[in-house]
């Protein structure tokens, strides 16, 4: 099988998304099994491939903004695993020191802004980005993912109207999976095709398998030079599938198992996993080894979250910004 990607493109992809599969299982067990995590927690099982794909298309310097389903994004981004178990934890250690968990990931060395639990919120946000590399002329791309029901928030179509207008270097990416919580897409629109949204902007938009790397990979590569080259932002609509619920607390009986099962057959880790063995770039042991090598990590974490301390007291009030100066606030 020819194939245009290198033995050790396909084998960073791999061992990427085992680790962030890795990481989502044990926090979920942690979180159902042993309380020892609390409140919301959003896990990206299944939607794996496109935080590889991105990875690979981009360069450290580019900024992702995302939704709160983050924690694939963040550790694809570089933020560490200790620090990603460590904030679900609650721990003075987190990415957040503890004080956002799992919907507020964030990693400023790292060019990973968030986490944000406003459905939507990221949009513009993430625009704002963008805008602040235009005015400074670098060629940094910003990578702002929302989910597919986020598309109808009006932030939306405020941010495209802007991007486009000043050529923005951002590509909007909307993580389809076929769900806003437990609402189907064909119930919130007479528009289910998401990438359609951008026609009304003259914005180039296309539909991308979220199932891949590889289809991921060649999306926002083209996307990421059309950016830096002045061209202005893409939308994608990244179709891919959550084998898990909404959220930990969700029932899922909104769609049924058979469904869940027929999407678990074309599992991106599986896919990827056979295109590795089928070119001759690795053996069955030697994925054995980066399977064994992510859970180690992974074990590693839940060890490290557990013997970190909680925030101070005097934490709580730390971070949280204000103007004293404000001009429009008066007595």
């Amino acid at each position: 099988m020819a194939t245009k990607f290198s033995k050790e493109t396909y084998l960073y992809w791999y061992e990427l998304m085992q680790l962030i599969r890795q990481f989502e299982l044990t926090a979920e067990e942690k979180y159902k099994m042993e309380g020892k995590i609390r409140g919301f927690f959003h896990a990206y099982v299944g939607q794996e491939a496109i935080a590889a794909g991105c990875m690979t298309a981009t360069r450290p310097d580019d900024m992702f903004i995302t939704a709160y389903r983050d924690h694939g994004l963040a550790i694809a981004k570089g933020v560490s695993v200790d620090s990603c178990m460590a904030e679900l934890y609650g721990k003075a250690t987190g990415c957040a020191k503890g004080k956002g968990g799992s919907m507020h990931f964030f990693g400023k060395k790292e060019n990973f802004y968030g986490g944000h639990g406003i459905v939507g919120a990221q949009i513009g946000t993430g625009t704002g980005l963008a805008f602040a590399e235009h005015y400074k002329d670098t060629d940094n791309v910003v990578l702002c993912f929302f989910g597919d029901g986020a598309a109808r928030q009006g932030i939306l179509h405020e941010s495209f109207n802007l991007a486009m207008l000043w050529k923005l270097p951002v590509i909007y990416i909307c993580e389809n999976n076929n769900y806003a919580m437990g609402t189907s897409v064909e119930r919130t629109s007479n528009v289910t095709d998401i990438y359609k949204l951008g026609a009304g902007f003259d914005m180039p938009s296309a539909v991308v398998d979220g199932m891949n790397p590889e289809s991921v990979h060649d999306a926002i590569a083209e996307a990421v030079k059309r950016a830096r080259e002045k061209g202005g932002p893409t939308l994608l609509e990244i179709k891919t599938y959550r084998y898990k619920g909404h959220s930990i607390s969700d029932p899922q009986k909104y769609r049924t198992k058979d469904e869940v099962d027929e999407y678990k057959s074309k599992d991106p880790i599986s896919i990827l996993k056979k295109n590795i063995l089928d070119n001759n770039y690795a053996t069955e042991e030697a994925l054995g080894e980066i399977d064994a090598r992510c859970e180690e990590v992974v074990a590693n974490s839940v060890k490290f979250a557990e013997e970190s301390p909680i925030p101070n007291d005097d934490e709580v009030l730390k971070d949280v910004y204000m103007d004293q100066n404000y001009p429009f606030i008066v007595d």
